[in-house]
């Protein structure tokens, strides 16, 4: 596909990932900074990186982190789901990054598009994430303390809920770049939230269907 569009000179974005970095430093990750991905996820996005810079067409790659919306499965939904039927909850607490909801990162694409089709020139690796960073475990208590449900949440280290692909510590991102060269500014991630739990049929609709299961 970006070897099409470059054939074409038509602006080719591609969505990357957080994973593409072991997730070891100590500061939010910069766009040139060298890339380790821990699983064959991040290896497979990295390779997804290359080929669109190897096209040579004007492109932007996104990378963004921890994905969020009100379709499909995500960790909004899972907590809210098991924030009904538990009354208490153990999330990790260790891995930081910025929840960003899907709303957010399409509306971004389509402006890098418009401003890519007049100016090639800003072709390039951006980043793309919610702010204010978060532990997973305080973005499944926002989430309770939005959607009004009672959960007690205990933090608990990555390596007390271990996972098949490694997840990195460190999924900060620093978007600096993209607010200088697209004037896109980072989104709250909280007003996201609000907006994905809006768009439920209603939050007790929600409730009613998971009790009955």
């Amino acid at each position: 596909m970006a070897k099409a569009a470059a054939k074409r000179a038509l602006p080719f974005l591609h969505i990357s990932t957080d994973y593409v970095f072991d997730g070891s430093a100590t500061r939010a990750w910069r766009e040139d900074d060298a890339t380790g991905p821990l699983g064959v996820y991040g290896a497979s996005k990295l390779a997804g990186e290359h080929g669109v810079r190897a096209a040579g067409g004007p492109h932007a790659i996104l990378r963004t982190s921890w994905v969020v919306s009100a379709h499909g499965n995500n960790f909004v939904k899972t907590m809210l789901r098991l924030g009904i039927e538990c009354d208490a909850l153990s999330i990790v607490a260790d891995q930081i990054g910025g929840p960003t909801c899907a709303r957010d990162i399409a509306a971004a694409l389509m402006t890098m598009a418009t401003q890519l089709h007049t100016d090639p020139s800003k072709s390039g690796t951006y980043h793309f994430a919610g702010t204010p960073s978060v532990s997973w475990a305080d973005f499944a208590r926002e989430i309770f303390k939005q959607a009004g449900i009672t959960c007690d949440i205990s933090d608990i280290p990555s390596s007390a809920y271990p996972t098949p692909a490694a997840r990195p510590l460190n999924s900060k991102l620093d978007c600096s770049k993209l607010s200088t060269t697209f004037d896109i500014n980072r989104p709250d991630w909280r007003v996201g939230l609000s907006d994905i739990l809006n768009n439920f049929e209603g939050i007790e609709v929600v409730r009613q269907n998971w009790t009955a299961c």
